[in-house]
């Protein structure tokens, strides 16, 4: 009977898609979201300070490249709960981040690969610069007009 009430009233779950359904079960109040966006960013800040931190070790390359990873994809997912999961993805690969996104998300991969599986110290190190500058490249194209200013900024130190 309850789900003849649903059908009637408008109301039933079966017409909605998937993503409306994860989105109506998963809304969180604004402080509940601001609370977890401060613990993923900042657990995403002490990741990437720890891996740096066992870069020093002896070996430490492969956590180095572990924990700085990880850190950055916490601290990437941190804005889900400020915007939501679909809005954050949707943002991500518009056409202004698209390129910055690919590159991050690729760096992600190739640092962990480099580390892990091929064992190669430099590559790792190297994958992990390009995911700071890639991490930059994509947080600044939410600020306006600062990657143009970085542009002209770095454009007149080389000429």
């Amino acid at each position: 009977m309850e789900k003849l009430r649903r059908v009637l009233s408008g109301q039933d779950d079966e017409e909605q898609g998937l993503t409306a359904q994860v989105l109506d079960a998963s809304s969180l109040s604004f402080s509940t979201r601001l609370k977890w966006f401060a613990i993923c960013f900042v657990s995403g800040i002490f990741f990437s300070i720890l891996g740096t931190g066992l870069l020093w070790l002896p070996g430490g390359i492969k956590l180095f490249a572990v924990f700085y990873t990880f850190g950055n994809i916490a601290a990437l997912a941190s804005t889900c709960f400020l915007m939501g999961p679909m809005k954050q993805l949707k943002k991500m690969f518009e056409t202004t981040r698209l390129l910055a996104t690919i590159i991050m998300l690729l760096c992600f991969v190739l640092t962990l690969c480099a580390a892990l599986w091929w064992h190669k110290k430099g590559l790792a190190l190297l994958f992990c610069i390009l995911q700071f500058l890639s991490m930059t490249w994509y947080s600044l194209s939410y600020i306006p007009y600062a990657r143009d200013a970085v542009i002209k900024c770095f454009s007149s130190l080389l000429s």
